[in-house]
């Protein structure tokens, strides 16, 4: 018998059939027996049992197991030759499948008949498909469980992730062929390991993950390999934060009577519970010798940008400075405002009128003319500006500060880590970090995709914030309901408010980067294009400027405005001389203006759940009630619509962050943006499987504890330096 290893090519057991190994390696990305054996079935289906099809989807790709009710083959001639065509109708439990194969022989039309008898079970994989009221599998494939020359190689049988031409059955025959030859698999778990979680050996959970008999079976083996993923990524980030802590940085403890106490004392309003406890912990994390590294999230408007100004002002009191780095020119110039405008004359240090302790604020972007850059760029490299606000413009190799001590990362889902370890590595130590998100992220999530950071969570909201209602504008049903929407907004400004209308495009045809999150998928996971034109800013605002709301003081926004423009239009709407501000997303994040009481959200589908929750925060922030209209021509039924209907039924936003997972495929969880390569994850689900991802993070810690490097389970230290070689390779290819 012929030994293979994890390590042997997949072409020694796909034998002779070229084609189909040839389908496994550039379809699905599998060149050795060990990438064949760790390549998992999606679900099972029951051998013993009929699939249960309650409601079939036109164009859904179907595996059902069906019981055969007949089967007849009939000649029929196509062009000048004569060929056979079988017909085997299915009934399942749900209605029945007619599946149609057709030979050029006679003899294999018989051996169709033979296999497929009236009373056997068999297994088909197709597109579902309807023809006169009967359903139908189209461009079918199968094999019978039972009758002549019916097999199946388990009771429950693996249904696998595949690729065109290449079906369940045969990766399932060359997997059971490769587990019988296979020699040599690692077990990242030692003895000692799989007794005290008890855990199944690898081998053991190969068979029973590819070919369980029974419920129990499969369940042992996916609790094995779901708590090995979590395991290795958990120390993974266990040994980040470990290497971290134990980086030398400059304690920043900040000095008393300076411009920290003076800012606190001229506060207008109490800080929240949530505010001072996070902010005390921050300032004793700013105070220690090894760097703060912490992600704060909470809801929009729930203070956080305080939070982060004090922890910088207590860096500048220290002799050092801070950097503050946001995603878009809108928001970095959102921030750059409104810090100033807290600071007052303490911002205003080496100026006439500053007070005696006062900073210098600058601002440094990428659309800045040179002489205001260049200005910038000094002030910062002197350390003349204590903080630094700026977007994607302060990580360039020529910008450079004097004493880098802090840096505030806004929106971190906008950001890679290689791009936050750009600015950090600006400083001569390592800087401390305080990320911050307005995204409510799930604890099981923070502990995977965040799980190098800290977590604090600001759950309260300030004093002022007034409840949103969110109401779906369903055109498919209601088209007239658009009319009223208008006339809504028009009481709106009557009462002397302001209105944000959101397109998810700049013009009829360019998208805004970034403006949308949410696309039209076909059956296989492909973008489609929208079967009607999406709203575009410069178009929407035309037609509400001369039709609906003539009359009324309306501007436009969006990213590819010169930014001196984007700023003037933001100035004046904060100010109140613009009534309707139409845009793409640059509102979403850090845009504040207590005035606006409403926002409509054009073909709101487009986005996703998390997005509109932080576009409808921007309005009732002024205490006043706020009002978002979710305009959709989404029908009644389909994902689209229950995610907007998840919108308007809560304004948890750590709710709906569950919702926006749930839906989205877990590769998107895991991007390799916010990991640093790992892209996705293979057994393991964020949500699902909270209690393994706990435990395994409790049983990182403890590994590394008492064996930092792992010496006593080489095989888990092997997979712990794969992951992080792939993610400093990813790293580096981005860097």
């Amino acid at each position: 018998m012929v030994s293979i290893t994890p390590d042997s090519p997949i072409g020694v057991v796909f034998g002779s059939s070229h084609k189909k190994r040839k389908l496994a390696e550039e379809g699905l990305g599998l060149a050795t027996v060990g990438d064949l054996l760790r390549h998992f079935p999606r679900r099972y289906v029951a051998a013993t049992e009929l699939s249960e099809v309650a409601t079939p989807v036109v164009g859904e790709q179907l595996t059902i197991l069906g019981e055969v009710r007949s089967c007849e083959s009939a000649p029929f001639t196509a062009g000048n030759r004569r060929q056979w065509r079988t017909t085997i109708r299915l009934r399942t439990d749900g209605p029945d499948f007619s599946v149609t194969l057709f030979s050029p022989y006679k003899n294999l039309a018989d051996r169709h008949e033979a296999e497929f008898g009236a009373g056997s079970r068999a297994l088909f994989t197709g597109k579902a498909k309807q023809f006169r009221g009967s359903w139908q599998l189209e461009q079918a494939h199968g094999f019978a469980l039972d009758g002549e020359g019916g097999a199946v190689l388990s009771k429950l049988i693996p249904v696998y992730p595949l690729t065109a031409k290449l079906y369940t059955w045969d990766l399932q025959k060359v997997i059971a062929a490769a587990l019988d030859l296979v020699t040599g698999v690692p077990d990242v778990f030692t003895p000692e390991l799989r007794e005290q979680y008890e855990l199944l050996g690898i081998m053991q959970a190969l068979r029973w993950i590819h070919g369980p008999d029974e419920w129990g079976q499969l369940g042992a083996a996916q609790k094995r390999f779901r708590f090995e993923e979590a395991l290795v990524l958990q120390l993974v980030l266990a040994r980040r934060r470990a290497v971290h802590r134990a980086q030398g940085a400059q304690s920043r403890p900040g000095r008393d009577g300076a411009i920290l106490a003076a800012f606190d004392a001229r506060l207008p309003f109490e800080l929240t519970g949530g505010q001072r406890e996070i902010g005390d912990l921050v300032a004793e994390e700013l105070g220690r010798d090894h760097p703060m590294n912490r992600l704060l999230q909470g809801e929009v408007g729930s203070g956080k940008t305080l939070v982060a100004l004090r922890a910088m002002l207590q860096v500048v009191d220290s002799g050092g400075q801070a950097a503050l780095l946001a995603p878009t020119e809108v928001l970095a110039q959102q921030h750059h405002r409104s810090i100033s405008a807290l600071l007052g004359d303490l911002a205003q240090g080496g100026m006439l009128g500053g007070a005696a302790d006062a900073t210098s604020v600058v601002l440094l972007t990428g659309s800045m003319g040179r002489a205001a850059r260049q200005e910038a760029m000094l002030r910062t490299v002197t350390g003349e500006a204590g903080i630094v606000i700026g977007t994607h413009a302060l990580l360039e190799d020529r910008v450079e500060f004097a004493d880098l001590g802090l840096v505030v990362v806004d929106e971190q889902h906008r950001f890679g880590v290689e791009q936050r370890a750009a600015l950090t590595d600006k400083s001569g130590t390592p800087p401390h970090v305080l990320v911050m998100t307005a995204t409510p992220i799930p604890r099981t999530v923070a502990m995977t995709v965040f799980g190098d950071l800290e977590t604090s969570t600001l759950a309260e909201l300030p004093a002022g914030r007034a409840p949103i209602q969110t109401n779906v504008v369903p055109l498919a049903e209601q088209p007239t309901w658009l009319d009223r929407a208008w006339q809504r907004v028009r009481e709106e400004v009557e009462k002397g408010h302001q209105v944000y209308v959101v397109c998810p495009r700049i013009s009829g045809d360019a998208s805004e980067d970034g403006a949308t999150d949410q696309l039209d998928l076909d059956d296989d996971g492909n973008e489609v294009a929208p079967k009607r034109a999406l709203a575009a800013v410069e178009d929407v605002h035309e037609g509400l400027a001369t039709g609906p709301l003539h009359g009324l003081r309306t501007a436009v926004l969006h990213g590819r405005l010169a930014a001196d423009q984007k700023d003037a239009t933001m100035r004046a709407f904060a100010a109140g001389a613009i009534d309707v501000l139409v845009s793409t997303t640059v509102i979403e994040v850090g845009v504040d203006v207590h005035n606006a009481t409403m926002m409509v959200l054009l073909d709101a589908d487009r986005f996703g759940v998390s997005q509109l929750h932080q576009l409808r925060g921007r309005v009732g922030r002024g205490g006043l009630p706020g009002l978002c209209l979710l305009v959709s021509h989404a029908e009644l039924g389909t994902p689209a619509r229950d995610r907007l209907g998840a919108v308007a039924s809560t304004t948890d936003g750590f709710e709906l962050s569950r919702v926006d997972l749930e839906q989205r495929r877990e590769g998107d969880v895991l991007g390799a943006s916010q990991s640093g390569g790992r892209s996705s994850l293979v057994s393991l689900r964020v949500l699902r499987d909270e209690k393994t991802i706990v435990r395994a993070r409790e049983a990182a810690e403890a590994l590394l504890s008492v064996d930092p490097g792992l010496t006593r389970a080489p095989d888990l230290a092997a997979a712990v330096a794969e992951v992080e070689r792939s993610a400093a390779s990813g790293f580096m290819e981005k860097g």
